[in-house]
């Protein structure tokens, strides 16, 4: 059985490497099963949320393009850790709304 990895006894899921892709604005193969979610995380963060922003298609250099434009429209740190964006606050509805101006289907995760 695999050993699970746990952080005060919740189990930590590590997010997939991101697929490759070409540029920040065109989404690769859109609607080819991309999910892109928008969930809120306080697991590990002493009570602090955060929203976090799985299954983008980019490679490293697109994705942290893309994190500083979502800081920037939030007002709010952030960071990217394997390949899944985290913003510091709970801005889920202006993320989602943000990517789906840029073309990706994304949706929000969690209540």
């Amino acid at each position: 059985m695999k050993p699970k990895s746990t952080f005060r006894g919740v189990v930590l899921r590590h997010a997939p490497a991101p697929l490759r892709s070409s540029g920040l604005n065109a989404p690769a193969r859109a609607g080819a099963g991309a999910r892109v979610r928008v969930g809120r995380e306080v697991a590990g963060r002493a009570g602090k949320g955060v929203s976090v922003i799985t299954g983008l298609p980019l490679e490293p250099a697109a994705l942290e393009a893309l994190a500083t434009r979502l800081k920037k429209l939030c007002g709010a740190g952030g960071a990217v850790k394997n390949g899944v964006i985290e913003i510091q606050g709970d801005h889920r509805a202006r993320l989602v709304e943000e990517l789906l101006k840029l073309g990706y289907e994304a949706k929000q995760a969690g209540g």
